[in-house]
């Protein structure tokens, strides 16, 4: 018994020892969580001249709400580049250019008359509702410097040497804990090979080496066992039937197909975050059978102002998904042919291979405008929850059973005058209940299959 005592507490002391050493670990991540070069800089705030005239922030919100859909501040769009344009024209001809630039370039400007035809004679929006007050907040806001970037900061070559000398120190307290506990599990194993040396030297017997029975083994007693085998063969057979079965009817079910597509669309950034309408991108669903492929000049509609995610959204891409958006839209632009430095279309466009996820046996016929505008179905209904998807997939298994349950289980509309009467006698023959489509036919062979 003494030997066996021993043994354990060498195994508790083991046991331990480790704990505390992932206990170290788990504390040394948590600091490196706190501590480490790859914590978000402290953000610059953005500033302007001292003797700027106008209130940057109240600028801002103008920007948004006016210009922001033509002209970005470091960047040409469809209109010029804002950054520091009170510096590059007079103030009181912005007053006037920016209220009615059709009325100066009437006028014969020649300055607003070269920026009319080098932006492609392209008509800029009156304003006239801005006061000079609200033109030079807006002037305010273009005077703003654009952000240091992080690696530029002073500072930063300090507190990156600070983190990695952080992790230096954290590793040498972890080898040094490491060596400790092979030290200990060396000097265990030694006094265990001496007491077993010991023992064995003054004639002591431990509880290990007691005589016993023989006892047999557990194949041998299965064997002999006949029952146990019947019930055993019995629950083998039925568990390859169960999954045998499972795998012949989930031959050409795709629920949950994710695939990669050329161009990474984020339906939870469009459907989610901005909220886009699903049938704005897929018009065709509204009549006709198939919902469609948007077409690349849906996406340019948006996304000819919209060459740059905000720095959040980069960020929420890299670190979550591994996604860089900006590369995403370049490969859009390469694809419909279009120039950012020139805003315009060079007509050297590239063929996108999109990748199909739901397809349904051509034996079955389905309507989405059946479903969509006739029936009311949300898009979610069978698609899933779209706007939370950063990937695309199949959600529903879309099989046949699948579509019958929901025959049986949708109501049916009723709020349609024109068939009022044929769904209450309707109604009053199926006892008065609420209808459903299986009741208009829904479970009717032709319906699908045709």
């Amino acid at each position: 018994m003494t030997k066996k005592n021993l043994h354990l507490s060498s195994l508790q002391l083991f046991l331990a020892s480790l704990f505390l050493v992932f206990s170290m670990m788990s504390a040394s991540a948590q600091e490196d969580l706190t501590t480490s070069d790859g914590e978000p800089a402290v953000p610059v705030e953005a500033t302007t001249d001292a003797g700027t005239v106008g209130n940057a922030t109240q600028g801002e919100a103008l920007f948004k709400a006016n210009c922001a859909a033509c002209h970005k501040l470091y960047k040409r769009a469809t209109g010029p580049a804002l950054f520091q344009v009170s510096q590059r024209h007079d103030r009181e001809w912005l007053y006037e250019w920016i209220k009615n630039s059709a009325a100066l370039i009437a006028s014969g400007d020649p300055e607003a008359v070269a920026i009319y035809n080098e932006y492609n004679q392209s008509n800029m929006n009156a304003f006239p509702q801005l006061s000079n007050s609200d033109i030079d907040d807006i002037l305010a806001y273009t005077d703003t410097e654009p952000p240091v970037p992080t690696a530029a900061v002073a500072g930063v070559d300090e507190v990156a040497g600070g983190g990695a000398s952080s992790e230096t120190t954290n590793n040498i307290v972890l080898g040094v804990l490491a060596l400790v506990l092979i030290i200990l599990i060396v000097v265990l194993f030694a006094v265990n090979a001496t007491l077993k040396r010991f023992a064995a030297a003054n004639g002591i017997q431990t509880e290990f080496e007691e005589d016993k029975p023989a006892r047999t083994p557990i194949w041998k007693a299965f064997v002999q066992n006949q029952f146990l085998i019947l019930v055993t063969a019995i629950f083998l057979l039925l568990a390859s039937a169960y999954f045998v079965y499972g795998a012949f009817m989930s031959v050409g079910v795709d629920q949950g197909y994710a695939p990669v597509q050329p161009i990474h669309y984020s339906h939870r950034i469009h459907a989610g975050v901005s909220q886009i309408e699903c049938k704005y991108c897929h018009s065709s669903a509204r009549e006709s059978k198939h919902s469609g492929i948007p077409s690349l000049n849906v996406c340019m509609n948006c996304h000819k102002s919209i060459a740059e995610v905000s720095d959040d959204t980069y960020a929420e891409g890299m670190e979550e998904y591994g996604v860089d958006y900006n590369k995403e839209i370049q490969k859009l632009y390469a694809a419909t042919g279009w120039s950012e430095a020139e805003q315009a279309y060079t007509g050297e466009e590239e063929p996108v291979r999109w990748v199909r996820i739901h397809n349904l046996p051509d034996l079955a016929y389905f309507n989405h405008a059946q479903h969509v505008t006739a029936g009311n179905i949300d898009c979610q209904t069978c698609h899933g929850p779209v706007e939370e998807m950063e990937i695309m997939y199949q959600y529903s298994p879309l099989t046949m059973g699948w579509c019958i349950n929901c025959h049986r289980e949708t109501n049916v509309d009723l709020d349609n005058g024109y068939y009022e009467e044929i769904h209450k006698e309707l109604s009053e023959k199926r006892g008065g209940r609420q209808l459903t489509i299986a009741d208009l036919g829904g479970l009717e062979c032709g319906k699908c299959h045709y």
